[in-house]
């Protein structure tokens, strides 16, 4: 599924209107309470039975996207959140400085490909998304001639919304294949370009989703995967459909040559949720093909050798046969993901008996004789591991949550050095296994960015500072990072982050921010965020993030301790690191604030029903809200592996516990005084992996049930929806709406938190 861990890129552009007085508290309350809630209709017939359990869905209709009644909602819940954004007073300031310190040339490390040609990403500052650049480089990797625009996807639009989603160059680097998503959609149309003269291919391919690019090294094409194309009839506007996407398939593209020519090379319509992806192998000889079937960390893994095919992948376009590949791994046990091959002897990265992960080796003339090369740490994660340097690997571990980097011997794995790195994240290890310079991107709390370069071939690896990312107007020695241990509700120790201002009393008297996820394997691990430094700085916030179970912090046992029957740990780990928060003096329930994104969605919309007392206010970003019916809108039936399916008897009483949309009550009736923290729900009209009907038919639940249904109700917070448009899940937002959703929804918590701008 994917965190939405801020794509960090929050920011605002926009003019500071002066407006930076506090409201009269008075006039705040007066005005929520006459908050003028839509009344949305309620279906009282749309009732479903689960296992002899009648259960009411009186919102459906705001499944259909497309209905002009889900319109008007949605319009009627705009104009309630303007209305109430343009009272708060720090919503221009927060625009006007997050677009001031997110205005900073900003770069990825570069990749090699041919004899000596560098690609990178780089923007300029406050350019809508990422522009690729090629430049030709020396022997000794030093870089020379002026940089060059080889892609600027900001020219394809005019409000920034068509994104670069994949690319891959080819061997000999002549040709750029690259796939373009528009609105944030994950739906993808691939191009491809000659990189000499940049000149396009005519014919692009299109119903491209969840697929990478992989060439071939005769630079004839690649393979991608892609779902059959809608039946006559069914066109449709591609991200904000909701039907499943089942039958995913894997294709060989030939250049110059229409779609419809292409080769099909593996489909299995037996199992219509099987998702495929291909890697062609750095010698060019075998192409791996990886199954998975669900958002587990679990694949299955067969190769062809296409070196061996009389005729190549030519012959493959005169008839109906896919590609003859051999089973290597047929059963979903672990997951494998290859590191190298020499010749019939394959490395793989696996957790196959080691949750923490290892390295493993297999001779393709020997499939059930697996040996291992690195075995699994006692209480590291082996979260990856790069072949470089001809016989040398770079591994990186997961050290409670702090990376840790080392040269291994590729044949042996013995360690060979071990890289100096501070607390932080390496997010990007650019090299093949070719190359003796290696590029490491790094970045932490308080470090925007630092590219390493790393010569291998010297007899003491030394991490040179390629580029360092710098931030005008951001002193780190401002702030301080401290990580603590939380116990929770049943001992377990959770990590916890806290970055705050230097010597803050511990007085109860701090806005908060607390940020969670937990789920699906993904850890969270530290990065610069511009808009949560500008919390820190101008709103006095303490910003913390907890590493709660179902995340991947220490391995697939962490994982499934926040899963399926135990999903309920990764809320207790959450409401623990809030009470920590509490107890500590780091803040109080009135100034507490938490979000999540995605999963992290449902973990908040979860906690506020399970504990409103203990909150201020709550974000919730895409978040999955109906956990009975999820399973059945795109890609949701892939994330049973982490939730369950409420077709399974035993499954739905797990996720009816918890699922926000049907655990809505009243607080007061069992807690007079009680009532749900100021929330916000944010979805966006093309988010076409966590649909929107999700936080729609929560908003309006929550709406009816706390709001409209009684005369003088209690909740005098307000609830509220942010519906973007011409946005997705998360991924390719340009700057600009980053910067403006940013300062929104931070604008709307420092309101209710009763937080002041400070200067």
């Amino acid at each position: 599924m994917g965190s939405v861990y801020d794509n960090d890129n929050d920011n605002d552009n926009g003019n500071d209107n002066g407006n930076n007085g506090d409201n009269d508290n008075g006039n705040d309350k007066r005005l929520l309470r006459s908050l003028q809630y839509p009344l949305a209709r309620r279906d009282d017939s749309v009732i479903e039975d689960y296992h002899g359990i009648s259960v009411a869905d009186p919102y459906r209709w705001l499944e259909d996207p497309d209905s002009q009644e889900t319109k008007d909602f949605v319009d009627n819940q705009l104009n309630l959140t303007q209305s109430l954004l343009q009272t708060c007073p720090t919503r221009d300031k927060l625009h006007a400085k997050i677009t001031q310190l997110f205005d900073h040339p900003r770069y990825d490390a570069p990749f090699k490909r041919g004899h000596n040609t560098y690609f990178y990403f780089h923007n300029t500052g406050l350019q809508p998304q990422n522009v690729l650049y090629i430049q030709d480089a020396n022997h000794d990797h030093t870089f020379h001639g002026e940089p060059r625009v080889l892609l600027d996807p900001n020219l394809l639009s005019q409000d920034g919304t068509v994104s670069l989603n994949t690319l891959s160059v080819s061997e000999d680097a002549k040709y750029l294949a690259y796939g373009l998503s528009s609105s944030g959609s994950d739906w993808v149309t691939i191009n491809v370009m000659r990189i000499q003269d940049k000149t396009l291919d005519p014919h692009s391919l299109s119903w491209v989703k969840f697929s990478g690019i992989s060439w071939t090294h005769d630079g004839k094409g690649f393979f991608y995967s892609r779902y059959p194309a809608p039946k006559d009839g069914e066109e449709l506007d591609a991200g904000t459909e909701t039907h499943a996407n089942l039958n995913h398939e894997l294709y060989y593209h030939f250049l110059g040559t229409d779609q419809s020519e292409d080769v099909l090379c593996w489909k299995d319509p037996q199992n219509p949720n099987y998702l495929f992806s291909a890697a062609v192998t750095e010698d060019g000889k075998y192409i791996l093909l990886y199954i998975s079937e669900s958002c587990d960390p679990v694949n299955k893994v067969y190769y062809c050798d296409i070196s061996q095919l009389p005729s190549g992948l030519e012959s493959f376009r005169r008839g109906n046969e896919l590609l003859p590949f051999v089973k290597l791994v047929d059963d979903f046990d672990a997951q494998y993901h290859l590191v190298a091959n020499d010749g019939t002897l394959f490395t793989f990265l696996t957790n196959k008996n080691a949750p923490k992960y290892k390295l493993v080796r297999v001779d393709l003339n020997h499939p059930n004789t697996w040996n291992d090369v690195i075995p699994e740490s006692e209480r590291d994660v082996l979260e990856s591991a790069n072949a470089v340097n001809g016989k040398q690997m770079i591994v990186s571990y997961l050290s409670d949550v702090k990376y840790v980097l080392q040269i291994r011997d590729l044949e042996s794995g013995s360690l060979l050095h071990q890289l100096p790195i501070d607390i932080g994240s390496v997010d990007e290890i650019s090299a093949r296994r070719k190359d003796s310079t290696v590029f490491i991107h790094f970045t932490s709390f308080l470090t925007p960015a630092i590219i390493y370069q790393c010569n291998l071939q010297s007899e003491v690896p030394e991490m040179k500072i390629f580029r360092e990312i710098s931030v005008p107007g951001f002193d780190r020695s401002e702030f301080h990072v401290d990580q603590v241990f939380v116990p929770s509700k049943d001992g377990t120790k959770i990590p916890m982050f806290i970055v705050a201002r230097k010597n803050i009393n511990l007085d109860g008297s701090h806005p908060c921010l607390l940020y969670g996820y937990g789920g699906f394997n993904i850890s969270l691990t530290p990065t610069f965020s511009v808009s949560r430094i500008i919390l820190t700085r101008h709103i006095g916030a303490v910003v913390c993030i907890a590493n709660i179970r179902g995340g991947g912090e220490y391995g697939e046992e962490w994982h499934k301790a926040g899963s399926l029957g135990k999903k309920q740990n990764c809320f207790d780990d959450f409401i623990s690191s809030a009470e920590y928060l509490v107890s500590t003096g780091y803040t109080q329930p009135s100034k507490l604030c938490i979000e999540g994104g995605s999963n992290g969605g449902l973990l908040i919309g979860a906690c506020i029903n399970q504990r409103p007392d203990l909150f201020g206010c709550a974000l919730a970003h895409v978040g999955v809200m109906d956990m009975l019916r999820f399973h059945k809108f795109t890609i949701g039936h892939a994330w049973t592996s982490d939730y369950g399916c409420s077709d399974k008897e035993e499954e739905f009483h797990w996720l009816i516990k918890y699922s926000p949309l049907h655990n809505v009550r009243r607080p007061w009736e069992q807690h007079p005084g009680t009532q749900y923290p100021s929330t916000m729900l944010l979805t966006a009209d093309h988010d076409d992996r966590v649909v929107p009907l999700h936080s729609l038919k929560l908003l309006a639940t929550m709406q009816h049930v706390l709001c409209t249904t009684l005369e003088d109700s209690p909740q005098t917070n307000p609830i509220i929806g942010r519906i973007e448009c011409k946005s997705g899940h998360g991924a390719g937002r340009p700057t600009q709406k980053m910067i403006v959703e940013a300062s929104d929804r931070y604008s709307f918590m420092a309101k209710m938190l009763d937080a002041s701008w400070i200067e």
